[in-house]
């Protein structure tokens, strides 16, 4: 009976959500078309020119078996410190230059693959999806806080707490992972270059537009938040309760709206009435939360993979925890005053006004020159293991040469010495 009222709950507060939700939409079509064209330009100036490469990298490199490659250098470290093999390291290593949700998504193609069990891509989910030094180094550090150094202590806190969630991860299902075997999927051994970067394209660009959808409707989901004075509500609520320990009503609500969407959050940092401190606390939680957009676009990207999306979210929630104490005690250690480099603002700001066709154009080269590199990387790598064959055939030929010359001469010196 308790679990067919929680679910009466659940059906009762999403249909009254979605009624609201259309009474919005009706109600301020100007506000809410604002908020979507809002949501399309970041698409297509950030996400589309940012992600598109990653994506198609990652699938690239995982189609072409350079997981199961790297996989054989770095298990030594991915196994102590976080309890997965090897080839996990493709997912984490993306993640932290890709950003969101690109570590998400190499880990969840890294399982499909049969490369990994059902308990690694679980613990594996639950630290590799990070944002990438672009968005944190950037936008965080030199547009909203224009200071450099709050970009560095920005990522290198929000790259501790990563390595601090693996590592509390890495005793998730400890016993019964020990007999488990690998995702009983087949592993393709032999793959034609042409077709596997043919699929990275096709399947990165649907991922793309599944991204673009949940950003679209998270811009128009908390503008219309904004308009039902949902979230000032609640952050007057809040900011009450919180007074004592010197919380208020516009810190609640920033953390609010980055709790809903990243960079909606991070950018409303700006303005705020709060020491420099307590923003970066505050941008270092968001950071590692990551936001419910994000987490949708990756949930969609699990969809039918069976994988458990507890410990993702659990991660989650400890890496902006972590993240949040790191900038809290490593703030007191340094002074923000230094402004960010003038270079780098004029970067930012000429890649800012760059039109759909320039990013889409500069966001296809990039993978152009990516794709030439893996195919010069897989070129020298046969050359390479062609060589090394003839070499250790010619080796053993020698030998097994050298060896019934031994025997012949033997054989001669006992006949000639009866």
């Amino acid at each position: 009976m308790g679990v067919l009222a929680n679910r009466r709950v659940m059906e009762v507060a999403a249909g009254l959500a979605i009624f609201l939700a259309i009474i919005g939409l009706i109600a301020f079509p100007n506000d809410t078309i604002t908020a979507a064209k809002d949501g399309l330009s970041l698409c297509f100036n950030i996400i589309l020119p940012s992600l598109f490469p990653f994506f198609v990298l990652s699938t690239l490199l995982v189609e072409l078996g350079f997981a199961r490659y790297l996989g054989r250098f770095l298990e030594r470290i991915m196994r102590p410190l976080f309890n997965v093999n090897g080839t996990c390291s493709l997912a984490f290593a993306l993640g932290f230059i890709g950003g969101y949700p690109t570590g998400a998504k190499t880990a969840i193609a890294i399982y499909e693959k049969g490369l990994c069990t059902r308990t690694e891509a679980e613990r594996l989910l639950s630290f590799c999806n990070n944002s990438g030094p672009s968005f944190i180094l950037g936008v965080v550090g030199a547009g909203i806080f224009s200071s450099s150094k709050a970009g560095i202590l920005l990522y290198l806190a929000h790259a501790l707490a990563s390595v601090l969630v693996g590592i509390t991860f890495r005793f998730y299902k400890y016993r019964s992972s020990r007999n488990e075997s690998k995702h009983q999927n087949p592993q393709i051994e032999t793959v034609n270059l042409s077709a596997a970067f043919t699929k990275s394209v096709v399947n990165s660009f649907s991922s793309i537009l599944n991204i673009c959808a949940f950003v679209i409707f998270f811009s128009v989901t908390i503008r219309l938040l904004f308009l039902f004075k949902i979230i000032p509500g609640l952050a007057s609520f809040l900011g009450t309760i919180t007074a004592k320990v010197g919380g208020n009503a516009e810190k609640a609500e920033l953390l609010l709206t980055g709790l809903i969407e990243i960079s909606s959050g991070v950018w409303t940092l700006r303005n705020a009435a709060a020491s420099m401190r307590e923003q970066l606390v505050l941008a270092a939680f968001m950071l590692g939360w990551a936001g419910l957009s994000v987490h949708c676009q990756v949930l969609s990207f699990i969809g039918g993979s069976g994988l458990n999306t507890r410990t993702y979210i659990g991660g989650k929630i400890l890496h902006g925890i972590f993240a949040a104490a790191l900038t809290y005690i490593l703030s007191g250690l340094f002074s923000f005053d230094a402004p960010v480099a003038s270079y780098l603002v004029e970067q930012l700001d000429g890649i800012s006004a760059l039109s759909f066709g320039a990013s889409l154009t500069l966001s296809l080269l990039v993978t152009a020159a990516l794709f030439l590199g893996i195919l010069l990387f897989v070129s020298i790598r046969i050359l390479f293991l062609a060589q090394g064959k003839r070499r250790i055939s010619s080796y053993f030929t020698a030998r097994i040469s050298g060896s019934k010359k031994a025997v012949r001469n033997t054989s001669e010196k006992v006949k000639s010495n009866p």
